[in-house]
């Protein structure tokens, strides 16, 4: 049996299997019916692993085990094997996080957040600084960051990154703003971006720069900066840098501050 390597990593990807089974899976998807001996053979899999691996397909909804002698395996169709992946991911997905739900009225939440109280008051501030590498894991701690504002968040965007932190974003920002939390965004406003401006009405207050920059200041306290032109890197590569330095944010919020009263306010349409 002849299947690129490249075919076999997409098996593996998607049907979460490792290399093993999608090597008998395919074998048996060649042939139809056959025995684990033959599949051994043709999928150059070792004997003694073929019946841990056929059981384990077997459970997971790939295979069916024919009644009779010699015990042959016939092959579930791929289209009802996508559909059997799909149930058993959600379900999985749905057992995990009733269970995460029902930590928050544990013990166990209460002792991690006593663990993570008393270290940070241990820790330098100057300390509470990392590097965040790639665009999702920027959202992610930006998120993160700015959902614990309790005074002002402060961001200044590029076009796109606007369009991007209104999608992502607005929940939080209508959050926010039910808190009483002051929500300034500076960006370079064209008509691709109005039907954004329009969205967070009411919600954030929104002016218009020509000056490219991206960073958000929260409280004065913590700062989020990209490093990059996000026109200019592919959402892998972003690089952002966090830092939890009242110093540096509050007098970052000065100068913003300051350009602020001179940018355009901009409204939806």
């Amino acid at each position: 049996m002849i299947v690129k390597e490249e075919f076999l990593s997409k098996l593996r990807r998607f049907f979460s299997l490792n290399l093993y089974e999608v090597k008998i899976w395919a074998a048996l998807l060649s042939r139809g019916v056959s025995t684990a001996g033959e599949l051994s053979d043709i999928a150059n899999v070792p004997r003694s692993r073929s019946y841990d691996v056929l059981e384990s397909l077997e459970k997971k909804g790939f295979v069916v085990m024919k009644l009779g002698k010699p015990i042959k395996y016939i092959a579930v169709p791929p289209t009802e094997v996508l559909e059997r992946v799909k149930k058993n991911m959600r379900q999985e997905a749905e057992e995990k996080v009733k269970r995460l739900e029902e930590l928050k009225g544990t013990d166990v939440l209460q002792e991690l957040n006593t663990l993570h109280t008393q270290g940070v008051e241990l820790i330098e501030p100057a300390d509470l600084s990392g590097s965040l590498r790639g665009r999702h894991n920027l959202y992610n701690h930006l998120e993160l960051t700015i959902r614990n504002a309790e005074q002002s968040v402060i961001i200044m965007t590029t076009s796109q990154g606007f369009m991007r932190k209104i999608e992502g974003l607005k929940p939080v920002f209508e959050k926010l703003k039910k808190r009483g939390v002051d929500i300034k965004i500076a960006a370079p406003i064209t008509k691709e971006v109005m039907s954004s401006v329009k969205d967070i009405e009411g919600v954030a207050e929104v002016r218009n720069t020509e000056a490219e920059a991206r960073f958000c200041v929260v409280d004065g306290k913590e700062l989020i900066f990209m490093v990059l032109n996000d026109n200019d890197v592919h959402p892998t590569y972003d690089l952002g840098i966090w830092v939890n330095t009242p110093f540096f944010a509050n007098a970052l919020k000065s100068l913003f501050d300051l350009a602020w009263n001179d940018m355009k306010v901009v409204k939806g349409k």
